[in-house]
């Protein structure tokens, strides 16, 4: 438990210190205003989160065949129309699947593979210049690990995401949901909470860092972190290498009560949706 806390505490400082130091730039961030925008045209079908696949082992128990494994994650957004509906929004799908493969071990037995739909609104939001300060999601999502029984986990929920730029190189992501029907789990807000915060900042041109963190709904010391440090293979891409250290609770569906402390490396594609926020215009795309 004591290492446990610590390692959490190391990284909320992080957090912190990202946090106060991103203020230092305000002054030279440039924002995208509204007719900018309008100029940049996101792809219809596009990465939602990110897209990897990462190998590594465990920080708390015996590296085996049966503790490291590999964890891949498949991410996209589906825009449905670029018409504005009313409140200046817009409509999109999106999908995510995670999944915990045993790779090294014999077989190769998938351990855990979570589901994600979801449908939703997105909004950007201004300033008095029409200059843009974030962008807001509301979304229904549907998460379940598809499987029947004692081993049958599920849950849906409806959430409200802020993306909120500090300058031209932090974006901080502030998401709460509100849970309903997930009776095959009663106590699983006890491990994730209702929200998580999201912090990106932009270490140097090629690198990335990035810290998450959820608190359970308890009094205690359930709930995760994780950081991920990302490295840009070329200028012209958005294909990375990334570094992911987890620390707590829920990293999977099927043992969101069980605590891990894993470390993984691999390969990402990240996307450039929130490069609005640090000023960059998306180039255009032609569906």
């Amino acid at each position: 438990m004591q290492k446990f806390i610590i390692s959490r505490l190391q990284i909320v400082f992080v957090v912190f210190f990202f946090f106060f130091f991103s203020f230092d730039s305000m002054a030279q961030a440039q924002r995208v205003t509204r007719e900018q925008l309008k100029d940049t045209v996101l792809p219809s079908f596009s990465a939602y989160r990110d897209n990897y696949f990462i190998t590594g082992a465990p920080l708390q128990n015996e590296i085996s065949k049966t503790t490291a494994d590999a964890k891949y994650q498949i991410s996209f957004k589906q825009l449905i129309t670029r018409h504005v509906l009313p409140f200046q929004t817009q409509l999109f799908l999106t999908y995510t699947q995670k999944s915990f493969w045993n790779i090294y071990e014999f077989s190769s037995p998938f351990q855990d593979v979570n589901f994600n739909p979801g449908i939703g609104l997105a909004s950007g939001i201004y300033n008095r210049n029409d200059e843009l300060m974030g962008i807001a999601e509301f979304k229904l999502e549907h998460e379940s690990n598809g499987r029947e029984g004692e081993a049958s986990r599920s849950w849906n929920s409806l959430n409200l995401v802020y993306n909120a730029r500090l300058n031209n190189r932090t974006v901080l992501s502030v998401r709460g949901w509100l849970p309903f029907s997930y009776s095959d789990n009663r106590d699983l807000m006890d491990y994730i909470g209702y929200g998580e915060l999201n912090l990106s900042y932009d270490l140097a041109p090629k690198w990335n860092l990035e810290v998450a963190a959820r608190k359970g709904a308890q009094w205690d010391w359930k709930g995760n972190l994780r950081s991920r440090l990302f490295y840009r293979i070329s200028k012209s891409t958005n294909q990375h290498l990334m570094l992911e250290w987890y620390v707590g609770n829920a990293e999977s569906l099927i043992d969101y009560h069980e605590y891990e402390n894993m470390i993984r490396i691999g390969y990402a594609i990240k996307s450039p949706d929130l490069n609005l926020l640090r000023g960059k215009k998306n180039k255009p795309i032609s569906d």
